[in-house]
């Protein structure tokens, strides 16, 4: 008997497990779905108020756009009274609405040039002898640049040296010509080897090598006529000057008035992405009949440039040269005379970059005299606004020996700034 009621309790244990598990889950579905029901009716109620608000701004909404509009047509209202004659629209000859009215004080600016100055002060030390001009205020240009209009564009510089007021630069240029040719008219620096058309300020030392000053005058070669310009591709890139002017030149032409000739050809190869060299070729021709005067210049320069593109703000190195060959004939006869440079740059950093120039040069006609110079530098380039340098001469002509120790500031303000071709 004992054995039948265990056996009937097992039996109760075992069918109340399954219903019990039932009932638990049954209790978990029905909470979860309580509180999907207080989800529900919590967004029901969000929907609710943002409707509710959205309706309450509309008419705000339609107020202030109302009030935009009245103020927008107010102000066309008084400036087309602004524009109307006296007599009101009626008097107007011809029955078109009257214009609308526009800002142009915005628009003035455009029409005003960029306007630049460069300002170069010297302070210098001589080895031998007394010490006098030590302080030489040597140059402040004024330079003026604009686009005369869509197919023409005008370089004016005004350079104020010594008391004096001289053009040192006055063109106008047009470069959207057929068969791609550049125009320019005026007063330029011509194209003679590489440093003869840079600005003096933006040489790599303090003065131009001693071959251009000797062959072309203190402040190098510029006339005023006409330029044609030409780049070709081609195994590199090519490019051509051919320049007409007033052969004026005092060293040249001893001060001439008849038309000079000069042509360049420059031949620039990119040799890998961190080297890049320049060859250029440099003939000038003119004539002064009034002293029987024919003269010819010959030139051949040359440029090598390593600057690695992912160190070009702190490394670079240049190697430049002009060598050139002079022959002034008077009555039939004249000899030939050479002279040349070379010269160096490298930069040491971000900001210093030091320089080496040697120069030989043969007096351009008369007794044969030679004058060399030996030119090391240092440059402190504290911006493209700014720099600094300090550099020692060596001069020896003639016999006698000069040295020299020269300081150089120059800053600039505008939007030209150092001059470099």
């Amino acid at each position: 008997m004992r054995h039948l009621r265990f056996a009937v309790a097992c039996l109760c244990l075992a069918a109340a497990a399954p219903l019990a598990a039932q009932q638990s889950n049954q209790r978990q579905v029905d909470s979860l779905a309580a509180e999907l029901r207080v989800l529900r009716a919590r967004i029901d109620s969000l929907v609710i108020e943002l409707r509710r608000l959205r309706a309450s701004r509309e008419p705000a909404v339609r107020r202030d756009t109302a009030a935009v509009q009245d103020e927008l047509a107010a102000l066309r209202a008084a400036a087309t009274a602004a524009a109307t004659p006296a007599g009101g629209a009626e008097s107007r000859q011809d029955s078109t609405p009257a214009p609308r009215v526009t800002g142009l004080d915005r628009n003035l600016s455009q029409l005003n040039p960029e306007i630049s100055a460069t300002a170069d002060i010297r302070a210098y030390g001589q080895g031998e002898g007394l010490q006098r001009d030590n302080f030489d205020a040597r140059e402040v240009e004024i330079g003026f640049q604009s686009a005369l209009d869509p197919y023409s564009h005008t370089k004016i510089f005004v350079a104020l040296e010594d008391g004096a007021v001289d053009v040192e630069e006055g063109y106008a240029y047009w470069t959207g010509l057929p068969g791609r040719i550049r125009l320019d008219v005026g007063k330029w620096r011509q194209q003679l080897g590489e440093l003869n058309r840079w600005h003096l300020h933006a040489l790599p030392e303090t003065e131009y090598p001693l071959v251009l000053t000797t062959y072309a005058g203190e402040e190098g070669l510029a006339g005023t006529g006409i330029s044609l310009y030409r780049a070709f591709g081609g195994l590199g890139t090519h490019e051509v000057w051919a320049q007409i002017t007033k052969g004026s030149n005092e060293v040249l032409f001893n001060d001439g008035a008849a038309p000079a000739l000069l042509g360049h050809i420059n031949n620039f190869w990119q040799l890998s992405p961190s080297i890049y060299a320049q060859v250029g070729v440099t003939a000038v021709y003119g004539t002064n009949s009034d002293v029987d005067l024919k003269t010819t210049l010959g030139g051949l320069d040359f440029r090598v440039t390593w600057r690695p593109p992912a160190r070009a703000l702190y490394r670079e190195w240049t190697l430049r040269g002009e060598i050139y060959g002079i022959q002034k004939e008077t009555g039939g006869t004249g000899e030939t005379r050479y002279g040349a440079y070379v010269g160096t740059t490298y930069k040491l950093g971000r900001r210093w970059i030091a320089g080496l120039r040697a120069d030989y040069v043969e007096a351009p006609e008369g007794p044969l005299t030679i004058e060399r110079q030996l030119i090391p530098s240092l440059t402190w380039w504290q911006s493209e606004w700014v720099s600094l340098r300090g550099q020692w001469l060596y001069r020896r002509a003639g016999g006698t020996n000069t040295n020299q120790l020269a300081l150089q500031a120059v800053w600039a303000i505008g939007p030209h700034k150092h001059e470099i071709y």
